[in-house]
């Protein structure tokens, strides 16, 4: 039996205090990307081709149009923020830097509401500045974390490390490797831990440099570097970032492309920034 005040579990409602803090995060976030230069963009609920970029088809709500081709609900904005801006508005638009404030929901009644930017050939650099400043102006101070993607995937696909054994961060598992340097690179935590880089071979040196230099070029106190932090991404392989307080996941960006586009972008999670700041209130 479903009681009249029930609503489904993972679904989103709002009053009050958090619906005022809603309200306001998103405004702040507006005039802020507004004051940086985006243009905004709402995209349609309907999709015809969130499947694409879905490995996991699971997660997608799916229905059907009036001449009975699928169609899924929003589960992901990034995809269809690039696929829109350069194949849709193509010509009529001269914007390369986008910003959204909407919900995505997945099966089987999961709402997420997001606040997020996308910049058509962007870099890494700027896109975590610029998730920075929103925190920094909606008052939150979280820890930056620097990631890149393509080491896991390195050490999987040629040194023989399990991408779960990574996932899961078995440290003693991942220093059972016979290999010299691995030591080295699960102790790195800092930049000055990457001073230094000569005991790697050439392809993880490579990616640690991409990542050396994105860190010198961001000035944030409470950075650390995660070299072989690896989770399931849609699009990105190379660098990316995630800023988090207390284990609860603020925000997640970083370098990728799409069906050839190159793009760099984050998403803040709206929900997990209210819950922050009714928490210190």
């Amino acid at each position: 039996m479903i009681f009249e005040h029930e609503i489904p579990s993972g679904s989103r409602l709002y009053f009050g205090e958090s619906a005022k803090l809603k309200r306001e995060i998103e405004s702040v976030a507006s005039q802020t990307f507004d004051s940086l230069g985006f243009e905004e963009i709402v995209t349609p609920f309907f999709s015809y081709h969130q499947h694409e970029s879905f490995n996991d088809k699971k997660p997608l709500i799916r229905l059907n149009d009036n001449e009975n081709h699928e169609v899924t609900l929003r589960a992901d904005s990034t995809a269809d923020v690039v696929r829109i801006v350069t194949k849709r508005l193509g010509r009529s638009t001269e914007s390369k830097k986008w910003f959204y404030i909407q919900p995505t929901v997945s099966f089987p009644t999961k709402e997420q509401y997001q606040i997020g930017a996308e910049v058509i050939g962007g870099n890494f650099e700027k896109m975590a500045k610029t998730a920075v400043l929103l925190l920094e102006q909606l008052d939150i101070e979280p820890i930056l974390q620097i990631s890149n993607i393509h080491i896991p995937h390195l050490l999987n696909e040629k040194y023989g490390i399990s991408l779960e054994v990574l996932r899961s961060m078995h440290v003693e598992q991942i220093l059972a490797a016979d290999l010299p340097w691995i030591e080295q690179l699960v102790r790195i935590d800092s930049e000055s831990d990457l001073s230094d880089l000569n005991v790697f071979p050439d392809d993880i040196r490579t990616e640690l440099e991409k990542i050396r230099e994105a860190v010198s070029k961001l000035e944030y106190k409470k950075l650390v570097i995660s070299p072989l932090f690896y989770a399931k991404m849609r699009y990105y392989d190379s660098l990316t970032f995630r800023m988090f307080e207390e284990n609860n996941l603020l925000a997640m960006g970083g370098i990728y492309s799409i069906e050839g586009v190159e793009a760099a972008g984050f998403a803040l999670y709206t929900d997990e920034c209210i819950s922050n700041k009714m928490n210190r209130e």
